[in-house]
This record gives C-alpha cells, sequence and structure tokens, in this order.
C-alpha cells in the first residue's frame, strides 16, 4: 500500500472514530434526557392526580377523569392508577384500557416511594403518596410517541452525518496527502536519475523548512560524501598503479639486463640484491594498501577490549627498538595519573600499537639524531599520546595535506615510505573515535598527538 493511501487510511480511521464516540454519545444522552424528563411528567401527572383525588372534595372521579383526559398536558395512551393500603384500585383515569403491572410492584413502590419501569410499550412511573395518614400508590404510565420520533430522526441525521463524514474525510485525507507527499514523489524521481557518473547532481532543497527539505538536505550531503568516496578511491587506485609501477619497472630492467649479455658471478649477484630489494619493496608497498583497506571496513567488525596506553606505548618501542636498534625513544609522563581507568581507553590493542609505531619510526627516521619524544598525558575525559622529534619538519600547506593517501612533503624525497602510514593512523583513530593532530615547523620538527576517550 501505498504511503499516501495509507496516511488516509489512518487518519480516516482515527476521525471515524472519533465521529462515532461522538454521535453515540450525543445519542445515548439525549436519549438518557428524554426518557428521565418524560419519567418526570408522568410523575408529576401522579402527583397531580393524587392529589385533585385526595384534597379537592368537590372532584369525584368522574370529573376527574373528564380533567384528565382534557387537559393541555395530556399524554399519548395515558393512564394514571391509585391504590390504598389494601392493594385496592381506588381510581382509573380510563376504563377502557389497563396497565399491566405485577402486585410485587406495589410493594416496591411503597418500599422506595419511587420506581420507574415499563409496561408493555408505555413507560410507567409509580409514587408513593402519603396524605391525612393515608399512603396511596399512584401509577402512571403513557407512550413518548413525540420523544420516540425525536430519537427516531436523531438517529437517522447522526448516521447519515457520520456517513457523510467520513466519506469526505477519505476523500480529503488522499487530496491532502498527495499533496503532502508530491515532494518525496519529486525526490523519488530525481534520485532515479543519479548514477556513478553524475553523482554532482544534487536534490531540490526548497527552502528548508520542512522535513521533507531536510531529507533533501540530507540525502545532498550523502551524496557529497559518496562523491568524496569515489573520488578518494579513484585517487588511491592512480597512486596505488603508480607506487607499484616504480619497483615493477625497476624489476624487469634487472631482469632484461640479466638477459642481455652473460654476466660474471659478482654480476648476478648485483642484479639478484636489486631484485630482492625491489620484491621487499613491493611486498612492503602491498602490505601497507592491504592494511589500509582493512581499516576502511566496519568497526564492529573490529574486537574492542580495554586497553592500557602505556603499556602500548612500552610494547611498540620495543618492538622499534629490537628492528631497528639505533633508534633513541625518549618515554615520560605529562601528568601522572591519579587512576589506572586515566590511561585504559576501549580499543583494539594491536591497531593502536601500528598507530604509535609508524608515529615512532617517522619521527626517529626524520630526525638527525634518530630520537623520539613521546608524552604520555590525561585530564577528566581525555587520554593522550604525543610524538615529538627535531627532523625536517612540514610547511603550514603541507600540514594540511599530509594524512591524504601516498602524500609526501617535498623535503622528504629522500627517506624511504610510501605516504601511506599517517593515514592509517588516522583511519584507525576514526574507528576507536579519536582524533590525531599534527603541529609542525620547517626544519624544526614535528609533534603529532593523538587523543582518545578514556574509560
Amino acid at each position: 500500500m501505498k504511503i499516501r493511501n495509507r496516511i488516509a487510511l489512518q487518519f480516516s480511521l482515527i476521525v471515524a472514530t472519533i465521529l462515532l464516540a461522538f454521535s453515540v454519545i450525543i445519542y445515548v444522552t439525549t436519549a438518557t434526557y428524554s426518557r428521565d424528563d418524560f419519567y418526570d411528567r408522568l410523575k408529576s401527572k401522579a402527583l397531580t392526580t393524587a392529589r385533585f383525588l385526595i384534597q379537592v372534595n368537590e372532584v369525584d372521579h368522574n370529573l376527574l377523569k373528564i380533567i384528565d383526559r382534557n387537559t393541555l398536558t395530556a399524554l399519548y395512551d395515558e393512564k394514571v392508577l391509585v391504590f390504598d393500603e389494601r392493594n385496592r384500585l381506588i381510581y382509573s383515569s380510563v376504563d377502557d384500557h389497563i396497565i399491566h403491572y405485577q402486585r410485587g410492584l406495589l410493594d416496591e413502590v411503597r418500599q422506595l416511594k419511587e420506581v420507574e419501569t415499563w409496561s408493555d410499550d408505555n413507560q410507567l412511573a409509580g409514587i408513593l403518596y402519603e396524605e391525612g395518614g393515608r399512603k396511596l400508590v399512584v401509577l402512571a404510565s403513557a407512550n413518548d410517541r413525540v420523544g420516540q420520533n425525536k430519537q427516531k430522526n436523531l438517529r437517522f441525521t447522526l448516521i447519515w452525518g457520520l456517513l457523510g463524514g467520513i466519506s469526505l474525510t477519505i476523500g480529503l485525507g488522499i487530496f491532502f496527502a498527495g499533496q503532502s507527499l508530491r515532494p518525496i514523489d519529486e525526490i523519488n524521481t530525481q534520485v532515479s536519475t543519479i548514477t556513478a557518473r553524475n553523482l554532482r547532481q544534487r536534490l531540490d532543497e526548497g527552502d528548508r523548512q520542512d522535513e521533507i527539505d531536510q531529507l533533501a538536505v540530507n540525502f545532498n550531503a550523502v551524496l557529497g560524501r559518496l562523491e568524496q568516496a569515489f573520488e578518494q578511491q579513484r585517487s588511491f587506485v592512480s597512486h596505488a598503479s603508480h607506487e607499484l609501477r616504480t619497483p615493477l619497472a625497476a624489476l624487469k630492467s634487472e631482469i632484461q639486463l640479466g638477459l642481455l649479455r652473460r654476466l660474471n658471478a659478482d654480476e648476478y649477484e648485483t642484479i639478484l640484491t636489486n631484485l630482492l630489494s625491489d620484491a621487499d619493496r613491493l611486498i612492503g608497498l602491498t602490505n601497507s594498501l592491504l592494511f589500509l583497506a582493512r581499516t576502511l571496513e566496519n568497526i564492529s567488525q573490529m574486537p574492542l577490549a580495554p586497553v592500557q596506553m602505556e603499556e602500548v606505548v612500552l610494547l611498540a618501542r620495543d618492538e622499534l627498538l629490537s628492528a631497528k636498534p639505533q633508534y633513541r625513544i625518549e618515554f615520560d609522563y605529562d601528568n601522572l595519573p591519579e587512576s589506572e581507568t586515566e590511561t585504559t581507553v576501549s580499543g583494539n590493542e594491536e591497531l593502536l600499537k601500528r598507530v604509535l609505531l609508524n608515529l615512532m619510526d617517522n619521527a626517529c627516521k626524520y630526525s638527525a639524531n634518530h630520537t623520539a619524544h613521546v608524552r604520555l598525558g590525561t585530564d577528566a575525559r581525555l587520554c593522550w599520546v604525543s610524538v615529538r622529534d627535531e627532523g625536517i619538519g612540514l610547511s603550514p600547506e603541507e600540514t594540511e595535506l599530509i594524512f591524504e593517501p601516498f602524500y609526501r612533503s617535498a623535503n622528504a624525497a629522500g627517506y624511504e615510505g610510501f605516504g601511506i602510514g599517517l593515514s592509517i593512523c588516522q583511519r584507525i583513530l576514526e574507528l576507536h573515535q579519536g582524533r590525531i593532530q599534527v603541529e609542525s615547523r620547517l626544519n624544526e620538527g614535528s609533534q603529532f598527538t593523538i587523543r582518545i576517550a578514556h574509560l
């Protein structure tokens, strides 16, 4: 079912329920009021008849009957009966009609003093009239034909009003739901024209006042991120191809040189050494590319556990010094943490160690003294680790590009590397809801700081 029809149906059901409840309340309230009013009139008639019969000596039974028949307030099919203490009928307003009642009704009237019931299709009211030591039971019965006609007309009006109101609600609901959802139809039409070749196309955002306009705004933002992801993918493939082509070309050249003419053992050894170096470069580049691709996976696939940041720093330092003993790493605290939780973060130990390994290796590699200064600090919310060097540094323009994949600064051309490490570090920190910042001065050194919320 379309949203337009579903909204119209739900709205119509709500309105129909309200109208039905409103109609039932009106009908029941009117019927109750009409019935109670008629019973009051019957009681008043019974009381008047009893007073005439007992208090006015000049009025005998026959005269009272004439008065009952000719009064202006006479009711349809009206009958009045008066009984004495022994349940003997002492007065009847009509002789050719009787009121059907049971003997127990008289006793009930004496006990309750007032009774409201039915006699066939007529309403019947019974009262206990006490005067001059006498206790008379008066029964008055009549048919409220006027009230019934009014209730019938009211019922007819309410039913047709209910049906008309529901029909009108359904029609207007479909119309206005269609009007309200028309912008969504337009968005669907525009979205259907967007493909991978025209990701620059954007949806009409209107005046950005209602929810549908905000949907278009958010969808345009998604398109922007998608376009950026496509651009990054194309850039990644382009740079990866370029980086892979260089060692592959070197491999091919060395092999062609070996096949061009016969060489002595030393020359073959030199070629094999160069081939091994190019193969190691290819393996290193491939491993870096694979690791970068894995860091783009969903965070839900990355196991998280409490990790002590000082332990990660020490593990990364020991692993780096084991591989490159000529490096020096100085570690200290910015401030002593008050508890272990201040340096405990939720993360993946291996990935965080990879970040610190990369930062320490870069600091030592680009410093003339091969020394990295590592400091750990905490506050009420964050734990941070800074890695500082006294190396070649970066210009302000380069600090904005340093985290792009395969980007290398101009003064780093003479150093080994692929320009992937910092991009990997940034991706890992994003997976940990952390961030990495850089402060650098050209030819003076750089300081990289990672910040993660602690437990």
